[in-house]
């Protein structure tokens, strides 16, 4: 079992929105770049931005114009739903990387995501950009069914995108894009296309007693390997929430194949992982959703020991 950590809870400046929190509830994505940590959130409008170290209370940034309903149920039919980050390289007109914020595409409103340019100390510069998924999702919906996506990472020359696949009728699967494809869109201003797509892969990652696991997010690793993380939730799809069974953390080899698995001593639901190379060993930080606005996310970390090379 993997030992976790919390460091400190996700709290904020000042609310998002009017009559929210000054938290981030929903962890849903996390990306460390420099001594800053960026956290997407499901049910929010908003990137947050917290310091590495340290437990100062970060801020929000906007990616979506507009307000959401403040009542649950309203809230809920009205997001975005972002559910992964990715940290993608330089290309024209953004000569220090970007952030790509990943909708699910669990609904037709969920198709629509951001991409926030970097400076070369890990801030953000200029204003986001909107990246439409529904031309990509459309040809995945095709092969897999219902959408989910929960995680994506840039490693060893592919764009994975790691699809979640709730209820025992649905698919977990491991989606290649071509990254140079991807990055042209992005050149163009266009949306990525069916022809980004390069391989589909479909999983099973068993179970947490009766509920099985399903993908929740990933990070690379510099050799090409990635993290993934995943969760045992007992509902019938991809809307609807349920009771979680617990976590786990696994690596995935350059070419997909599974190196490691195991389960996290903390009852959460990880959403979130970044993760690095630090004295020969994968160090991990890890955010949860609990899945009610009222209680603010934690930071979580943890060390990977024995994972295959």
């Amino acid at each position: 079992m993997i030992r976790t950590t919390q460091r400190r809870t996700l709290t904020l400046q000042a609310p998002e929105e009017p009559g929210r929190p000054a938290h981030v509830s929903a962890a849903s994505g996390l990306v460390a770049v420099g001594p800053w940590l960026y956290v997407v959130a499901d049910d929010a409008l908003h990137l947050a931005v917290f310091p590495r170290e340290g437990s100062a209370p970060g801020r929000s940034i906007r990616l979506f114009p507009g307000e959401l309903p403040l009542e649950h149920v309203a809230r809920k039919a009205a997001k975005p739903d972002l559910e992964a980050l990715c940290l993608l390289p330089p290309f024209t007109g953004c000569p220090q990387g970007a952030l790509l914020a990943v909708p699910s595409g669990s609904t037709a409103s969920r198709q629509q995501g951001a991409v926030l340019y970097l400076a070369a100390d890990g801030t953000l510069t200029g204003e986001s950009r909107f990246v439409d998924f529904s031309g990509l999702y459309t040809q995945l919906s095709r092969e897999l069914g219902s959408l989910n996506v929960e995680g994506a990472a840039l490693a060893g020359g592919r764009l994975r995108l790691l699809q979640r696949g709730n209820g025992d009728q649905s698919v977990d699967a491991l989606v290649d894009l071509d990254p140079e494809r991807f990055l042209r869109a992005l050149e163009a201003d266009r949306a990525p296309g069916p022809d980004v797509v390069r391989t589909v892969k479909r999983w099973e990652l068993g179970r947490a007693g009766s509920v099985r696991l399903t993908f929740t997010d990933a990070s690379p690793l510099p050799d090409g390997r990635i993290v993934f993380t995943a969760a045992a939730e007992d509902t019938r799809d991809a809307y609807a929430d349920g009771p979680v069974m617990g976590s786990a953390v696994g690596v995935l080899a350059p070419d997909g194949s599974p190196l490691f698995m195991d389960t996290v001593d903390a009852k959460v639901k990880l959403e979130g992982v970044s993760a690095t190379i630090e004295r020969g060993r994968v160090h991990l930080l890890l955010v949860a959703d609990a899945d009610d606005p009222a209680v603010p996310a934690p930071l979580l970390e943890a060390i990977l020991e024995g994972v295959p090379g």
